[in-house]
């Protein structure tokens, strides 16, 4: 190659790096003019979508939700205070059924009693008699207690019918056994080994205990539990309408 060619070679290489003077205004941020712009790495413009919630908007969105649940709460008060009925109804049921295959099977006397003396009303007390050693009966051991729950108690209320369930007594009275003894009612009945029910002195004790909750403004929600002396039958029950009226239904 010429000495002539090799000094014009550098010239062309400084050439090929030179920006144009535009160009480099417009990566500066700046106008032909060389005017800076105001917001040269603003992408976009922000949307007024992007606020978010207003306080009044929020404010509205917990009214309705209160609102909402308040109308829930009322709705299922008479459900909850039913279900609360229901519970006692099915402890009692367990309670005396239990009692009764114990004895059965144990050939022990269970007794079932309501609302036992020294313990809170509303309290269902479970014992029994253990066998006799030497011919002298042990004294009467507990086997466990059940309790209601705080609203329900064992009470008749006005507007209970006159035909109580099995014809036990006439609705007035909420722990009515010792049917047909002559003695006044009992607050307890015996499970024997046999299966039936007796009192102390071995009479045969039918009966029925009311469960209600005096608070509610309905009769209807109230359950009853029959026992029959002679064969220890335990039965549950509750108030329907007949013809305008109530009657007692077996469940």
């Amino acid at each position: 190659m010429s000495d002539a060619m090799k000094e014009r070679e550098p010239a062309l290489f400084p050439c090929m790096r030179v920006r144009s003077a535009p160009m480099v205004a417009f990566q500066d941020g700046r106008g032909v003019s060389g005017i800076r712009h105001p917001f040269p790495e603003r992408p976009y413009m922000t949307s007024n979508k992007q606020r978010g919630f207003s306080l009044l908007e929020l404010l509205i969105t917990v009214a309705i939700g209160l609102t909402i649940a308040g109308i829930t709460f009322i709705a299922m008060m008479p459900l909850y205070n039913r279900n609360h009925v229901d519970s006692a109804y099915d402890t009692t049921l367990m309670a005396l059924r239990n009692s009764r295959q114990l004895a059965i099977t144990q050939s022990h006397q269970y007794f079932v009693n309501f609302n036992p003396s020294g313990f809170p009303a509303g309290t269902i007390q479970v014992t029994y008699q253990p066998p006799a050693v030497n011919g002298v009966l042990p004294a009467i051991q507990q086997v466990t207690t059940y309790t209601l729950p705080p609203d329900i108690s064992f009470a008749v209320m006005g507007g209970f019918p006159a035909n109580a369930p099995d014809a036990f007594g006439s609705g007035i009275t909420a722990i009515d056994f010792g049917q047909g003894l002559g003695a006044g009612s009992l607050t307890y009945v015996c499970f024997m080994p046999d299966g039936s029910a007796q009192d102390n002195l071995g009479n045969y004790n039918s009966g029925v205990v009311y469960l209600s909750r005096t608070a509610d403004p309905t009769i209807y929600n109230a359950r009853a539990v029959t026992v029959w002396g002679s064969t220890g039958r335990v039965r549950g029950w509750r108030l329907n309408q007949q013809s305008g009226a109530p009657i007692w239904a077996q469940q």
